[in-house]
């Protein structure tokens, strides 16, 4: 299972120089995990730069995977990543996330570099 973080699914909308290395996991939507802070991360991003029909037409690309809410034990070990590796709310909730389903996070961010379970690629 595949976990692709909110920067890496504006990437491979925006076509960007990394969207060749969200590509394969973002194209396998049966082995996809959303988390839903994803959804309003995307959402909202898509909304500011283009317009809703742009942000809901991203939206319903990423619900083609399983989303995924944020519930009680999800959270909890958000805020145990987050306070042990130093993220922000949402790469926390990402990496719970993906740890939960014992999924791969796909990402360009780097406070994600070196952990485990984790695709990394630097932003160019």
């Amino acid at each position: 299972m595949n976990v692709i973080d909110s920067s890496g699914w504006l990437e491979y909308f925006a076509d960007g120089s990394n969207a060749d290395f969200f590509a394969p996991a973002i194209e396998r939507p049966t082995s996809l995990l959303v988390p839903s802070i994803s959804l309003l991360e995307v959402f909202k991003r898509v909304l500011q730069q283009r317009d809703e029909s742009a942000a809901l037409q991203a939206v319903a690309l990423m619900q083609q995977g399983q989303v995924v809410d944020l519930d009680g034990a999800i959270a909890l070990t958000a805020a145990r990543l987050g306070t042990d590796f130093g993220l922000p709310l949402a790469d926390s909730v990402i990496l719970a996330t993906a740890r939960h389903f014992n999924a791969t996070v796909w990402t360009q961010y780097a406070d994600f570099d070196g952990l485990p379970d984790v695709r990394f690629t630097k932003k160019r």
